[in-house]
This record gives structure tokens, sequence and C-alpha cells, in this order.
């Protein structure tokens, strides 16, 4: 019977990590003009508090970000640290799960910190760093913090129904 629970949960986890990866493609491939550059607003990036809710969230907005780099951006450097900058948001986002407004400050730190860097390797971007983070960070506030915690709200008051860890 537990073994039967174990293989119903994982079904459940990945199929969750799936939808969200989904979810974070399709906010992110149609609006690239925005969600691509030196200058980005990631609208999918509210996803990244859903770890608030599930682990299944971690793996699914790290291979969301990681599918809509591939699609969008094409730059190895971009492809592979700015879906590692969003995955260290996702871990440390879901291990400040136990304080409901914290957890979106993980992914905005780990964006701020790497991808204005990624964005002057990988692209020739000018050297002021400090801007892009100011820009990286004005974008990830605004798509985390901002949009992030109103779903956050949002999703809250559904967290039975959607994030259910249901019996076999």
């Amino acid at each position: 019977m537990k073994e039967r629970e174990a293989s119903s949960r994982t079904v459940l986890l990945t199929v969750q990590a799936a939808l969200i990866a989904a979810v974070y493609v399709a906010l992110t491939v149609p609006f690239a003009p925005i969600s691509f550059g030196p200058i980005q607003f990631r609208i999918s990036e509210a996803l990244v508090v859903l770890p608030y809710f599930t682990p299944a969230a971690v793996p699914g907005v790290f291979v969301g970000c990681l599918i809509s780099n591939l699609l969008g951006s094409g730059v190895v450097l971009d492809i592979v640290f700015g879906s590692l900058a969003t995955l260290i948001g996702a871990v440390f986002s879901y291990l400040l799960r136990k304080h409901k407004f914290l957890v979106c400050v993980p992914p905005i730190l780990s964006n701020v910190l790497i991808v204005p860097w990624v964005l002057r390797i990988a692209y020739g971007a000018p050297d002021a760093i400090w801007w892009m983070m100011i820009t990286v960070g004005i974008g990830e506030v605004l798509a985390v913090a901002v949009l992030g915690n109103a779903l956050l709200l949002l999703l809250e008051r559904y967290r039975a129904v959607i994030f259910a860890r249901r019996q076999a």
C-alpha cells in the first residue's frame, strides 16, 4: 500500500512540475520582446513563488525557464546561467516556504546577481553592470514581488483544491 502511495505522489508531483513548466513557457515565449534582452520583464517569473505550495514547482520553473531560454535566446551562456538563476531562486524559495512573503526574495536576488553578468558576457551588453542590475531588478520586483505575491494570495484560497495530495 505504501508503495502505491509513493508512486501516486511521484506521478502527482511530475504532473504538477510539467504543468508549471508548460505555463512558464506559455507566459514567456509569446512575449519574447519583453522576455529577453538587457531590459526584460518576464510575466512567467511570477510562478517562482509556487515552491511555497509544492516542491514540484522547483523543477517546474527550472524546466520552463530552460525551455523558454532554448526557444528564445539561442546563446548557450544565457540558456545555462539564466536557467540556473531561476533554479537557485526556486530552491531557496522552497527552503523559505514557511515564510510566505519571503519566498519572492531568492528569485529576485539570484536573477539580479546572475543575469546582468550573463547579459554582459553572452551578449556584449554595456559594461554598466550596476545599471543592468537595476533594470533586471525592477523587472524581477514587478514580476515576482508584485505579480508573484498576487498569485500567491490568489492561489492560497484554492490551495487544498489545486495542490492537494490525493490518496489513491
